[in-house]
Protein backbone atom coordinates (compact mmCIF):
# COMPACT_ATOMS: atom_id res chain seq x y z
CA UNK A 1 0.00 0.00 0.00
CA UNK A 2 1.25 3.49 -0.71
CA UNK A 3 -0.47 5.90 1.47
CA UNK A 4 0.44 9.82 1.25
CA UNK A 5 2.46 10.57 4.72
CA UNK A 6 0.63 13.58 6.07
CA UNK A 7 3.33 15.41 7.69
CA UNK A 8 4.25 16.60 11.19
CA UNK A 9 3.69 20.13 10.56
CA UNK A 10 0.26 20.05 9.06
CA UNK A 11 -3.03 19.08 11.34
CA UNK A 12 -4.93 16.02 9.89
CA UNK A 13 -8.29 17.12 8.76
CA UNK A 14 -11.27 15.07 10.18
CA UNK A 15 -15.19 14.65 9.06
CA UNK A 16 -17.69 13.11 11.03
CA UNK A 17 -20.84 11.18 9.90
CA UNK A 18 -23.89 10.30 12.15
CA UNK A 19 -24.21 12.79 14.78
CA UNK A 20 -25.87 10.16 17.36
CA UNK A 21 -24.89 8.42 20.84
CA UNK A 22 -21.73 7.71 20.29
CA UNK A 23 -19.89 10.70 18.27
CA UNK A 24 -19.59 12.52 21.32
CA UNK A 25 -16.45 10.56 22.14
CA UNK A 26 -15.03 10.84 18.58
CA UNK A 27 -15.52 14.83 19.29
CA UNK A 28 -13.75 14.56 22.90
CA UNK A 29 -11.31 12.82 21.67
CA UNK A 30 -9.93 15.02 18.74
CA UNK A 31 -10.62 17.81 20.94
CA UNK A 32 -7.83 16.49 22.91
CA UNK A 33 -5.45 16.32 20.38
CA UNK A 34 -3.60 19.28 18.51
CA UNK A 35 -3.04 17.36 15.15
CA UNK A 36 -6.12 16.35 14.48
CA UNK A 37 -8.75 18.86 13.10
CA UNK A 38 -12.51 18.38 12.98
CA UNK A 39 -13.71 20.16 10.06
CA UNK A 40 -17.32 18.94 9.15
CA UNK A 41 -19.68 16.56 10.07
CA UNK A 42 -22.90 15.42 8.73
CA UNK A 43 -26.03 13.39 10.10
CA UNK A 44 -29.29 12.87 7.86
CA UNK A 45 -31.20 14.58 10.75
CA UNK A 46 -30.79 18.71 10.28
CA UNK A 47 -31.35 19.59 14.17
CA UNK A 48 -28.61 17.16 15.21
CA UNK A 49 -26.14 17.64 12.33
CA UNK A 50 -26.71 21.56 13.22
CA UNK A 51 -26.30 21.20 16.97
CA UNK A 52 -22.70 19.29 16.59
CA UNK A 53 -22.11 21.85 14.18
CA UNK A 54 -22.83 24.61 16.28
CA UNK A 55 -20.82 23.05 19.48
CA UNK A 56 -18.57 22.47 17.49
CA UNK A 57 -17.73 25.35 15.13
CA UNK A 58 -17.52 23.54 12.18
CA UNK A 59 -20.00 23.10 9.22
CA UNK A 60 -22.56 20.63 9.15
CA UNK A 61 -24.62 18.80 6.81
CA UNK A 62 -27.46 16.70 6.05
CA UNK A 63 -25.74 15.25 2.92
CA UNK A 64 -22.56 12.72 2.65
CA UNK A 65 -22.14 13.40 -0.83
CA UNK A 66 -22.10 17.19 -0.23
CA UNK A 67 -19.98 17.12 2.77
CA UNK A 68 -17.16 15.34 1.15
CA UNK A 69 -17.10 17.85 -2.12
CA UNK A 70 -17.66 20.86 -0.35
CA UNK A 71 -14.93 20.32 2.50
CA UNK A 72 -11.23 18.87 2.18
CA UNK A 73 -10.67 16.11 4.56
CA UNK A 74 -7.88 13.50 5.01
CA UNK A 75 -10.44 10.84 6.98
CA UNK A 76 -13.78 10.42 7.94
CA UNK A 77 -15.35 8.77 10.57
CA UNK A 78 -18.00 6.31 10.07
CA UNK A 79 -20.93 6.43 13.09
CA UNK A 80 -23.97 5.65 11.40
CA UNK A 81 -25.81 2.63 12.18
CA UNK A 82 -24.07 -0.39 11.87
CA UNK A 83 -24.89 -2.17 8.69
CA UNK A 84 -24.52 1.54 6.66
CA UNK A 85 -20.69 1.46 7.83
CA UNK A 86 -19.55 -0.56 4.48
CA UNK A 87 -21.60 1.71 1.62
CA UNK A 88 -21.02 5.08 3.74
CA UNK A 89 -16.91 3.84 3.96
CA UNK A 90 -16.45 3.04 0.54
CA UNK A 91 -18.26 6.00 -0.75
CA UNK A 92 -15.16 7.83 1.65
CA UNK A 93 -12.55 5.83 0.08
CA UNK A 94 -13.31 6.60 -3.59
CA UNK A 95 -12.51 9.99 -2.72
CA UNK A 96 -8.94 9.34 -1.04
CA UNK A 97 -10.04 9.61 2.25
CA UNK A 98 -8.72 7.63 5.14
CA UNK A 99 -11.50 5.57 6.76
CA UNK A 100 -12.59 5.54 10.67
CA UNK A 101 -15.40 3.14 11.22
CA UNK A 102 -16.80 2.42 14.34
CA UNK A 103 -17.55 -1.01 15.27
CA UNK A 104 -18.66 -3.54 13.94
CA UNK A 105 -17.83 -2.35 10.38
CA UNK A 106 -19.92 -4.10 9.00
CA UNK A 107 -22.23 -6.75 9.57
CA UNK A 108 -21.84 -8.97 6.89
CA UNK A 109 -18.61 -10.78 5.73
CA UNK A 110 -20.01 -9.42 2.28
CA UNK A 111 -19.79 -6.16 3.21
CA UNK A 112 -16.77 -5.95 5.27
CA UNK A 113 -15.09 -7.63 2.77
CA UNK A 114 -16.21 -5.19 0.04
CA UNK A 115 -15.18 -2.69 1.84
CA UNK A 116 -11.25 -3.46 2.38
CA UNK A 117 -10.91 -4.05 -0.86
CA UNK A 118 -12.25 -0.96 -1.71
CA UNK A 119 -9.83 1.02 0.72
CA UNK A 120 -6.80 -1.55 -0.72
CA UNK A 121 -8.07 -0.42 -4.15
CA UNK A 122 -7.37 3.18 -3.35
CA UNK A 123 -4.74 3.23 -1.39
CA UNK A 124 -6.34 4.20 1.77
CA UNK A 125 -6.42 3.34 5.79
CA UNK A 126 -9.12 1.57 7.37
CA UNK A 127 -9.72 1.85 10.79
CA UNK A 128 -11.83 -0.11 12.72
CA UNK A 129 -12.80 1.51 16.50
CA UNK A 130 -12.05 -1.00 18.96
CA UNK A 131 -11.03 1.46 21.69
CA UNK A 132 -11.62 -1.19 24.78
CA UNK A 133 -8.11 -3.19 23.68
CA UNK A 134 -6.59 0.23 24.78
CA UNK A 135 -8.44 0.70 28.57
CA UNK A 136 -4.63 0.07 31.15
CA UNK A 137 -6.00 -3.13 32.62
CA UNK A 138 -6.24 -4.80 29.35
CA UNK A 139 -3.27 -3.43 28.02
CA UNK A 140 -1.58 -4.94 31.55
CA UNK A 141 -2.93 -8.21 30.68
CA UNK A 142 -2.42 -8.36 26.62
CA UNK A 143 1.31 -7.93 27.86
CA UNK A 144 0.89 -10.75 30.35
CA UNK A 145 -0.52 -13.28 27.92
CA UNK A 146 2.51 -11.79 25.32
CA UNK A 147 4.97 -12.61 27.81
CA UNK A 148 3.70 -16.19 28.78
CA UNK A 149 2.81 -15.05 32.48
CA UNK A 150 -0.08 -17.54 32.11
CA UNK A 151 1.60 -20.38 30.79
CA UNK A 152 -0.90 -22.78 29.23
CA UNK A 153 -4.64 -20.55 29.06
CA UNK A 154 -7.21 -22.85 30.15
CA UNK A 155 -10.00 -20.96 30.13
CA UNK A 156 -11.41 -17.75 29.13
CA UNK A 157 -14.89 -15.72 30.67
CA UNK A 158 -16.74 -12.75 29.37
CA UNK A 159 -19.57 -11.55 30.75
CA UNK A 160 -21.30 -8.48 29.51
CA UNK A 161 -24.20 -7.79 31.83
CA UNK A 162 -25.75 -4.44 31.20
CA UNK A 163 -29.46 -2.91 30.59
CA UNK A 164 -30.79 -1.26 27.46
CA UNK A 165 -34.32 -0.21 28.13
CA UNK A 166 -36.86 -0.63 25.57
CA UNK A 167 -37.25 3.58 24.89
CA UNK A 168 -32.96 3.12 24.48
CA UNK A 169 -34.71 0.55 20.97
CA UNK A 170 -37.42 2.99 20.13
CA UNK A 171 -35.23 6.09 20.14
CA UNK A 172 -34.51 5.06 16.95
CA UNK A 173 -36.16 2.65 14.19
CA UNK A 174 -32.69 0.77 12.35
CA UNK A 175 -32.11 -0.33 16.41
CA UNK A 176 -32.21 -3.97 17.29
CA UNK A 177 -32.77 -4.90 13.32
CA UNK A 178 -30.77 -7.39 11.19
CA UNK A 179 -30.56 -5.14 8.27
CA UNK A 180 -28.48 -2.35 9.83
CA UNK A 181 -27.87 -3.67 13.61
CA UNK A 182 -28.15 -6.90 14.93
CA UNK A 183 -28.47 -7.82 18.61
CA UNK A 184 -26.50 -7.63 21.83
CA UNK A 185 -23.45 -9.70 20.34
CA UNK A 186 -23.04 -7.41 17.27
CA UNK A 187 -23.91 -3.89 19.05
CA UNK A 188 -23.27 -3.90 22.41
CA UNK A 189 -21.09 -6.91 23.24
CA UNK A 190 -18.98 -6.38 19.86
CA UNK A 191 -16.18 -5.13 21.94
CA UNK A 192 -16.03 -7.88 24.27
CA UNK A 193 -16.33 -10.51 21.63
CA UNK A 194 -12.85 -8.78 20.23
CA UNK A 195 -11.29 -9.08 23.46
CA UNK A 196 -11.66 -12.80 23.82
CA UNK A 197 -10.33 -13.36 20.02
CA UNK A 198 -7.47 -10.92 20.17
CA UNK A 199 -6.46 -11.96 23.71
CA UNK A 200 -6.58 -15.98 23.55
CA UNK A 201 -6.29 -16.57 20.37
CA UNK A 202 -8.43 -18.24 17.00
CA UNK A 203 -11.12 -19.58 17.84
CA UNK A 204 -11.70 -23.54 16.37
CA UNK A 205 -15.62 -23.92 16.81
CA UNK A 206 -18.67 -21.57 18.47
CA UNK A 207 -21.83 -23.32 20.19
CA UNK A 208 -24.38 -20.46 20.95
CA UNK A 209 -27.91 -19.93 21.99
CA UNK A 210 -29.30 -16.69 21.87
CA UNK A 211 -33.15 -15.42 22.97
CA UNK A 212 -34.82 -12.42 22.95
CA UNK A 213 -36.90 -12.26 26.10
CA UNK A 214 -38.03 -9.11 26.70
CA UNK A 215 -37.20 -6.00 23.95
CA UNK A 216 -39.48 -5.52 21.34
CA UNK A 217 -36.68 -6.07 18.93
CA UNK A 218 -36.04 -8.38 15.85
CA UNK A 219 -32.48 -9.58 17.27
CA UNK A 220 -31.45 -10.76 20.64
CA UNK A 221 -31.13 -9.37 23.98
CA UNK A 222 -29.44 -11.79 25.56
CA UNK A 223 -27.17 -14.90 24.85
CA UNK A 224 -24.51 -17.15 25.57
CA UNK A 225 -22.06 -18.74 23.79
CA UNK A 226 -19.17 -21.23 24.38
CA UNK A 227 -16.13 -21.09 22.08
CA UNK A 228 -13.16 -23.85 21.73
CA UNK A 229 -10.38 -22.16 20.92
CA UNK A 230 -7.34 -23.79 18.85
CA UNK A 231 -4.68 -23.69 21.34
CA UNK A 232 -7.53 -26.12 22.97
CA UNK A 233 -8.59 -24.12 25.78
CA UNK A 234 -11.92 -23.35 26.48
CA UNK A 235 -14.22 -19.63 26.33
CA UNK A 236 -17.44 -18.52 27.23
CA UNK A 237 -19.18 -15.41 26.74
CA UNK A 238 -22.65 -14.34 28.41
CA UNK A 239 -24.40 -11.31 27.25
CA UNK A 240 -27.63 -9.86 28.60
CA UNK A 241 -29.19 -6.73 27.97
CA UNK A 242 -31.93 -6.87 30.51
CA UNK A 243 -29.85 -6.31 33.60
CA UNK A 244 -31.93 -5.17 36.59
CA UNK A 245 -31.99 -2.07 37.20
CA UNK A 246 -28.62 -0.42 35.52
CA UNK A 247 -25.51 -2.52 34.01
CA UNK A 248 -23.76 -4.33 36.19
CA UNK A 249 -20.54 -5.57 34.77
CA UNK A 250 -18.55 -5.88 31.58
CA UNK A 251 -15.65 -8.37 32.40
CA UNK A 252 -12.72 -10.60 30.80
CA UNK A 253 -11.43 -13.66 33.46
CA UNK A 254 -8.28 -15.49 31.61
CA UNK A 255 -7.19 -18.74 33.78
CA UNK A 256 -4.23 -20.48 33.33
CA UNK A 257 -1.15 -22.67 35.02
CA UNK A 258 0.42 -20.24 36.18
CA UNK A 259 -1.89 -17.31 36.37
CA UNK A 260 -5.55 -15.85 37.12
CA UNK A 261 -6.74 -12.51 35.81
CA UNK A 262 -10.17 -10.99 36.00
CA UNK A 263 -10.54 -7.78 34.54
CA UNK A 264 -13.97 -6.30 35.84
CA UNK A 265 -16.02 -2.90 36.10
CA UNK A 266 -18.84 -1.96 34.32
CA UNK A 267 -16.39 -2.21 31.24
CA UNK A 268 -13.07 -3.83 31.94
CA UNK A 269 -11.92 -0.92 33.64
CA UNK A 270 -10.41 -2.58 37.06
CA UNK A 271 -8.39 -4.90 37.77
CA UNK A 272 -10.32 -7.19 40.04
CA UNK A 273 -8.02 -10.34 40.51
CA UNK A 274 -4.75 -10.25 39.41
CA UNK A 275 -2.49 -13.16 40.45
CA UNK A 276 0.98 -15.32 38.75
CA UNK A 277 3.75 -17.80 39.80
CA UNK A 278 6.02 -15.39 38.93
CA UNK A 279 6.88 -11.77 39.71
CA UNK A 280 6.92 -9.39 36.72
CA UNK A 281 7.08 -5.27 37.36
CA UNK A 282 4.01 -4.57 35.62
CA UNK A 283 2.16 -6.18 39.01
CA UNK A 284 3.20 -2.90 40.50
CA UNK A 285 0.99 -0.86 37.72
CA UNK A 286 -1.77 -2.96 38.61
CA UNK A 287 -3.18 -0.09 40.73
CA UNK A 288 -3.01 2.97 39.05
CA UNK A 289 -4.36 0.55 35.80
CA UNK A 290 -7.77 1.21 37.36
CA UNK A 291 -9.98 3.78 35.94
CA UNK A 292 -13.65 4.69 36.33
CA UNK A 293 -14.87 5.55 32.93
CA UNK A 294 -18.17 8.06 32.91
CA UNK A 295 -19.78 5.50 30.75
CA UNK A 296 -19.48 1.83 29.01
CA UNK A 297 -17.23 3.48 26.15
CA UNK A 298 -14.28 4.26 28.39
CA UNK A 299 -11.49 6.86 28.09
CA UNK A 300 -10.22 4.37 24.97
CA UNK A 301 -11.02 6.99 21.98
CA UNK A 302 -8.65 9.31 22.24
CA UNK A 303 -5.48 6.85 22.40
CA UNK A 304 -7.01 4.78 19.65
CA UNK A 305 -6.27 8.35 17.46
CA UNK A 306 -3.13 8.98 18.81
CA UNK A 307 -3.05 5.42 16.90
CA UNK A 308 -4.80 7.44 14.02
CA UNK A 309 -2.70 9.99 13.77
CA UNK A 310 0.85 8.03 14.41
CA UNK A 311 -0.28 5.62 11.07
CA UNK A 312 -0.88 8.50 8.98
CA UNK A 313 2.37 10.23 9.83
CA UNK A 314 3.77 7.26 8.57
CA UNK A 315 5.21 6.88 12.26
CA UNK A 316 3.21 3.57 13.08
CA UNK A 317 1.03 0.97 12.06
CA UNK A 318 -2.97 0.51 12.89
CA UNK A 319 -3.76 -0.94 16.22
CA UNK A 320 -6.90 -2.35 14.43
CA UNK A 321 -7.24 -2.41 10.79
CA UNK A 322 -10.27 -3.47 8.24
CA UNK A 323 -8.65 -7.07 8.50
CA UNK A 324 -8.08 -7.22 12.34
CA UNK A 325 -11.72 -6.20 12.55
CA UNK A 326 -13.47 -8.79 10.37
CA UNK A 327 -12.08 -11.35 12.53
CA UNK A 328 -14.41 -10.46 15.62
CA UNK A 329 -17.12 -9.96 12.96
CA UNK A 330 -16.49 -13.25 12.26
CA UNK A 331 -16.98 -14.70 15.52
CA UNK A 332 -19.88 -12.82 15.87
CA UNK A 333 -21.27 -14.47 13.07
CA UNK A 334 -20.45 -18.04 13.72
CA UNK A 335 -22.01 -17.16 17.15
CA UNK A 336 -25.45 -16.41 15.38
CA UNK A 337 -25.26 -19.16 12.90
CA UNK A 338 -25.00 -21.68 15.91
CA UNK A 339 -28.07 -20.09 17.49
CA UNK A 340 -29.87 -20.04 14.37
CA UNK A 341 -29.01 -24.27 13.17
CA UNK A 342 -28.25 -25.60 16.98
CA UNK A 343 -24.94 -26.70 15.66
CA UNK A 344 -21.39 -26.17 16.45
CA UNK A 345 -20.37 -24.49 13.84
CA UNK A 346 -16.12 -24.71 12.93
CA UNK A 347 -13.98 -21.09 12.07
CA UNK A 348 -13.27 -19.57 9.77
CA UNK A 349 -16.73 -20.01 8.31
CA UNK A 350 -17.14 -21.77 5.13
CA UNK A 351 -19.53 -19.56 3.47
CA UNK A 352 -19.47 -15.62 3.26
CA UNK A 353 -22.29 -14.63 5.26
Amino acid sequence: MTETVIPAGQRIRVALLGCGRISKNHFDALAKLPGLQLVAVCDSIAERAQLAGTQYDVPWFTSYEQMLADVPSDAVIIATPSGLHPQHGIVAAKTGRHVISEKPMAISLVAADALVQACDDHHVHLFVVKQNRLNPPIVLLKRAIDRGRFGRIYMANCTVRWTRPQDYYDQAPWRGTWEFDGGAFMNQASHYVDLVQWLVGPVESVMAKTATMARRIEAEDSGAAVLKFRSGAIGVIEVTMLTFPRNLEGSITILGEKGSVKIGGTAVNKVEHWTFADYDDDDKLVEQANTNPPSVYGFGHEGYYRNVESVLRGDALPDTDGRAGRKSLELILGIYESAKTGRDVPLPLRINI
